[in-house]
């Protein structure tokens, strides 16, 4: 079970990653999307199924948005209501600065700790206003429903820039958190970077190190491109350039994803250090999707 992996440290875990169908699809449309999305994943190898709880980013950065934002189901409701047929444990995102108290609350309350786990996601950016900080999310889960697993996000690329997202990860294990989920990587050092410092400092202080999994994502579009950029994936100008010209965009960022899983998979088993995949399609375009589960065959291989 993946909750026992988690708590025992586990490398290996390999989930898949999906965003809820838009607010407003009815329940016929609603109804295709997810048995479609169950009959991709059943059979394969994953340990777990997230489902992201996306928010409007558009203050985090003046350039346009490639895809327009559009507010989508609750992850919660959707996972409850919709697939239960996939039977693997659900880790549901909340951006916890969208909800109140009572509605985290709520949240907190219904989720079982055998099937469901969680991620608390802060705001995008400082001018974002919230009605709930990632700190107050946490005092509440102990208040509530402490039993639940807990993960976090970590941002390898900003470790380059500021060279402490290894702090902020040890100081999120202090406040419960068990595992964390990164954002898409295309630059491999910076992920490198981030995991010699976090098993350096583990070390040096007798912290015992979490699972960090690693997220990949095809990319099948020169749009899809210009999408991961904004979203902020760190994409090296060697790569952006093989990309671009590539004769199958699709293909080689499949073929580099599978090769990143591999080096960051032989660093961190190297040193003990307890990491997984989760694999996601950023674009909604079926062959971008499928692509998506072609990499999760590979990594599943691996």
């Amino acid at each position: 079970m993946l909750v026992e992996k988690i708590k025992n440290r586990e490398s290996g875990i390999v989930l898949y990653g999906i965003v809820p169908p838009k607010k407003g699809t009815d329940a016929e449309k609603v109804e295709e999307i997810s048995s479609r999305q169950i009959q991709r994943l059943k059979g394969l190898s994953i340990d777990g199924l997230i489902l992201y709880d996306i928010q409007d980013e558009t203050c985090r950065t003046p350039e346009e948005r490639p895809f327009p934002f559009m507010e989508t189901l609750d992850p919660f409701l959707y996972s409850r209501e919709w697939l239960t047929p996939l039977s693997v444990p659900k880790i549901i995102y909340r951006s916890v600065g969208k909800y109140s108290k009572s509605e985290l609350s709520q949240f907190l309350t219904n989720s079982s700790p055998e099937k469901d786990l969680t991620v608390f996601v802060g705001a995008s950016s400082k001018s974002q206003e919230v009605t709930m900080s990632v700190g107050d999310a946490y005092r509440l889960r102990r208040e509530i429903n402490s039993n639940i697993v807990l993960g976090g996000v970590v941002i390898p690329e900003r470790h380059r820039l500021k060279s402490d997202e290894h702090i902020r990860v040890f100081n999120k294990i202090s406040e419960g958190c068990s595992f964390f989920v990164s954002q898409g990587v295309y630059d491999v050092n910076a992920s490198k970077n981030f995991l010699s410092d976090y098993y350096y400092y583990g070390l040096e202080h007798d912290i015992p190190l979490v699972p960090i999994i690693f997220t990949l994502t095809p990319c099948g579009s020169l749009k899809t491109l210009q999408f991961m950029k904004w979203l902020g994936i760190s994409i090296p100008k060697w790569l952006e350039n093989e990309l671009i010209y590539s004769a199958d965009i699709l293909q080689q960022s499949i073929n580099y994803s599978e090769q990143s899983w591999k080096e960051l998979k032989d660093f961190a088993d190297e040193k003990g250090i307890p990491i997984g995949c989760n694999i996601e399609s950023v674009a909604v375009r079926k062959i971008e999707v499928e692509a998506s589960i072609e990499l999760l065959r590979r990594v599943s291989k691996q």
